[in-house]
């Protein structure tokens, strides 16, 4: 399997660091660069970022870790990342989730109540058939469209990756997703993730890549600031924060490890807490590209 590292600059990276981030990603030859879909924060729009990180650059991949699709019309949606593509074919990797991870963010993307996951499920079988097929018409429960017809089409065609860690997801992703990007797991959550999509997937008489199952991981510059760790707690009460975030990056080292045994290839990697942009990335470099194959 092609072992990958991606890039998410985390939610204080405002647009004043993000030229000097993306020119120096490009120049040191990093995979991909990822847009977390953080609404209230500095960090940019993903589809403005994306925007900004392709017209930029001949050679990185963009990708958004996650943007929420329920609450989004999905045909706009299916315009957006074919506008995108045809800008830079190959280049364009979009993960798409459930929900924000943020509560205060969650009325952003209003759905009818108790209805979210029937909206992104039917959202997803619009964005697919949109980016795909011309003159579609769609009747569903939520969305109805008819000729439906966005250009220019994706060539080659667009994988369409999911977040999420439930069982409910896991069987989302294998019937309507090309990939999985998870997040807060354990190795062996995450392995465990991994065959649930796979069998998923079968059933729904499909098949998924091996190498398109990653996930998102946080490092620290040495030691877990105190907001980390209360942060990461009220997610994952159930583990120690040590379990999920990696400290320092021979910490990280062994972690990946463990991910790769699971059956994992793909990697968006994320400071924790408050490390310099120029820094972490100089670091990442240093660290990381050496692992790829």
């Amino acid at each position: 399997m092609k072992i990958r590292f991606g890039v998410s600059l985390g939610a204080d990276t405002g647009p004043g660091e993000l030229f000097d981030a993306i020119d120096y990603l490009e120049s040191a030859g990093v995979d991909s660069l990822w847009f977390s879909e953080l609404v209230y924060s500095t960090a940019v729009d993903p589809v403005v970022g994306m925007s900004v990180a392709l017209a930029r650059t001949k050679r990185l991949k963009v990708g958004t870790s996650v943007a929420v699709l329920p609450g989004r019309h999905p045909v706009l949606v299916a315009k957006q990342l074919a506008s995108l593509a045809a800008v830079a074919p190959k280049r364009v990797l979009p993960v798409f989730g459930l929900r924000s991870a943020l509560p205060v963010e969650r009325d952003l993307f209003p759905v009818p109540d108790g209805k979210r996951a029937e909206v992104f499920d039917e959202a997803l079988r619009l964005l697919r058939v949109a980016l795909r097929d011309d003159d579609v018409t769609f009747t569903g429960n939520h969305f109805t469209v008819r000729d439906v017809r966005v250009m220019p089409k994706p060539s080659p065609p667009l994988d369409i990756w999911i977040g999420g860690a439930s069982p409910a997801a896991f069987r989302r992703i294998g019937a309507l997703g090309d990939g999985w990007l998870g997040s807060f797991l354990t190795p062996a959550e995450a392995g465990r993730a991994r065959d649930a999509i796979s069998t998923a997937a079968v059933q729904a008489g499909r098949d998924i890549e091996n190498d398109h199952f990653g996930i998102s991981l946080a490092v620290g510059g040495g030691e877990l600031p105190a907001p980390v760790v209360a942060s990461i707690r009220k997610r994952r009460p159930d583990l120690d924060p040590s379990e999920l975030v990696a400290a320092d990056w021979p910490t990280l080292h062994r972690r990946l490890d463990d991910y790769i045994d699971a059956g994992l290839s793909k990697f968006v990697i994320r400071p924790a807490g408050n490390l310099r942009t120029a820094e972490f990335l100089e670091t990442f470099v240093a660290e990381l590209l050496p692992r790829q194959n």
